[in-house]
């Protein structure tokens, strides 16, 4: 499934070095920031400032049928994850991946997810979901697999790294909830 041949030890999943590794061969330019260990968006708020860009949360999910979506939204979209399924032609309401399911197919853990954890998905397992507010074209920030820094990345060099791992990315207008 991979269109380009990575520098990753297939034995195992990625690691940070490896995507660093991986991007490099690409050409890829990404901006590296260490910081403590973030699990949520409300505890790596304590960042901004420091880390210029669209931050965005990640959710792993799958549908009733066993497909699998990595989608990665800014941090501050309300996603209605009732009809969610609807805009990704999912079979049934989404759900969460278990942390189980989370590291086979992607080889990360929760707090870690990362759109960057495709390149562990070697078998074309999960979808890769993109809110379309992450395309303005401002560079977007991800966990590279760990969640104790943060990568800085331009839209298009992301769109690039996803193909090159064999995911063509999906853009939608993520569903809001209504209004309470």
């Amino acid at each position: 499934m991979t269109i380009l041949s990575l520098p990753i030890d297939a034995s195992g999943p990625a690691g940070p070095a490896d995507l660093l590794s991986a991007l490099d061969t690409l050409g890829i330019v990404t901006t590296k920031i260490d910081h403590e260990a973030v699990f949520t968006v409300a505890e790596s708020k304590s960042l901004r400032g420091v880390v210029p860009g669209h931050h965005t949360k990640n959710l792993f999910l799958k549908d009733k049928k066993g497909r699998l979506f990595l989608v990665s939204a800014l941090e501050s979209t309300r996603i209605d994850l009732k009809r969610l399924h609807e805009t990704l032609g999912a079979s049934g309401r989404l759900s969460f991946g278990s942390a189980e399911l989370l590291l086979e197919t992607l080889g990360v853990t929760p707090g870690s997810v990362t759109a960057f954890a495709v390149i562990n998905d070697r078998e074309g397992r999960v979808a890769v979901v993109l809110d379309s507010r992450l395309m303005t074209g401002e560079a977007m920030n991800f966990h590279p697999l760990v969640n104790t820094a943060t990568l800085a990345i331009a839209r298009d060099d992301m769109l690039r790294f996803l193909r090159a791992t064999g995911h063509e990315p999906l853009v939608v207008d993520l569903p809001a909830p209504p209004e309470t």
